[in-house]
């Protein structure tokens, strides 16, 4: 069975990192075990650590050094491109963090039960909405404080900490200040920079960088783990631009396939102003309902499940009246659920823009006689056609007024106002 990092795509010096991190963690373990707790509990944690520094390697292999860097700490923030594997990272290194070894084996059970997320010392928090509010994280802090049940650390994994509020972010802010002396915060991030990250909060963390793993890794990983046929594994790799996620998605999926072909078909369609709002629309509600099917079964069995907790279809004393009291929770529940899908909504209309500016990136590389392999290998032919027409300036300012979308979206414009916008700058050139 291979270990928690093997899923980690095209990041040896980023698993080496944390593979190191989780020996010295482990030797922070042992060295509690025989040593006398302090009143302090970060003085306990930094003493330990710097004694681990030189016993961490004990754990990795006999004779291996650690470099003064390789020592245990309590925050982390990984930053990467989407599809670099950020959320993935965190989770194997938490996994290594609880194997009975120290070293990740993937076979443990500590190993096993926090990759199946079912580890009761891993707290997980995916967002699900736009934000991540405060109330949330404050609960999380006041959990994350406890003492681990299984007597190794307690891990909080916050993916897409970008989404933190300012509020949610001074909360976290508190408790990584004053850590609980077994507590690990692991925050997933695209990038250090004031926009995703606080700078307070980035100046209490180690970084872990990631970077977008080249195409032939992604090939090679979907051929050996998921059984695709090596052809197909190296076009979805390529279309996906080094997005293990969107990769599996395009080669498994033929829905998947068939909304991509049905975005690349945009450009073909840009013949007027009608056709230009046309296409909008038809995005925007290809978007809507590929969010619409990806939620529906989610939300139904939330309601469902709150439903029968108030006591829904229930005869006693009392039951009628305790489902009319529900109606706070049920609203509060559906006000979740919109945020949710609102969210699922903007993902899946990313994925369309990512995909369209592929291929206006297809063509500013052959206007431009790049020496690049395409990134739509199945449209370069029309790629190369808008190429000869538009030359190396119309395609890049086609290629610019996609990004300009994504960036608008981004920024809460409403995603019709933006995709309109884009549309028609698309057709003028």
């Amino acid at each position: 069975m291979p270990d928690v990092f093997a899923d980690l795509v095209g990041q040896d010096e980023a698993v080496d990192t944390l593979r190191r991190a989780a020996a010295s963690a482990a030797a922070v373990l042992r060295a509690a075990a025989v040593a006398p707790t302090t009143d302090a509990a970060g003085d306990e944690f930094d003493a330990l650590a710097e004694e681990a520094e030189g016993a961490g390697a004990g754990g990795a292999g006999a004779g291996a050094a650690v470099d003064p860097g390789a020592g245990m700490t309590h925050a982390w923030i990984f930053t990467g491109p989407p599809g670099s594997g950020r959320s993935v990272a965190a989770r194997a290194f938490a996994a290594a963090l609880q194997c009975a070894y120290g070293t990740g084996c993937g076979q443990c059970p500590g190993c096993h039960t926090t990759m199946a997320g079912t580890h009761a010392d891993v707290r997980l928090v995916v967002p699900e909405g736009l934000s991540i509010g405060v109330n949330e994280m404050r609960a999380l802090v006041l959990r994350a404080a406890s003492t681990p049940s299984g007597g190794r650390w307690q891990v909080v994994v916050i993916e897409d900490a970008d989404r933190l509020t300012e509020a949610a972010g001074n909360a976290l802010l508190k408790a990584i200040e004053e850590p609980p002396p077994r507590t690990v915060f692991l925050l997933c991030a695209p990038s250090t920079h004031p926009d995703d990250i606080s700078v307070t909060i980035r100046s209490r963390c180690r970084v872990v960088p990631l970077r977008q793993p080249a195409a032939e890794a992604v090939a090679e990983v979907l051929a050996r783990r998921d059984g695709v046929a090596p052809d197909v594994a190296q076009w979805a790799a390529a279309a996906a631009q080094g997005h293990v996620g969107r990769a599996r998605r395009l080669a498994r999926d033929p829905e998947a396939r068939t909304r991509r072909e049905a975005v690349l078909a945009v450009p073909r369609r840009l013949t007027g102003v009608g056709a230009a709002f046309d296409a909008a629309s038809a995005l925007i509600e290809a978007a809507e309902a590929e969010a619409a099917a990806s939620v529906a079964e989610t939300d139904a069995t939330e309601r469902a499940a709150l439903e029968t907790a108030l006591g829904a279809g229930g005869t006693g004393r009392g039951a009628a009246g305790a489902i009319r009291g529900a109606a706070g929770q049920l609203k509060d529940l559906e006000k979740r659920q919109k945020s949710r899908a609102t969210r699922a909504q903007r993902d899946a209309l990313d994925r369309a823009l990512v995909d369209l500016a592929g291929f206006y990136r297809d063509a500013l590389t052959m206007a431009l006689r790049a020496p690049v392999a395409p990134v739509h290998t199945d449209t370069a032919a029309l790629a190369g056609a808008g190429a000869q027409k538009w030359d190396a300036e119309g395609a890049l300012r086609r290629l610019e007024a996609v990004l300009e979308c994504r960036a608008a979206i981004e920024a809460n414009v409403k995603p019709r106002i933006a995709v309109e916008a884009m549309m028609l700058a698309l057709w003028k050139g």
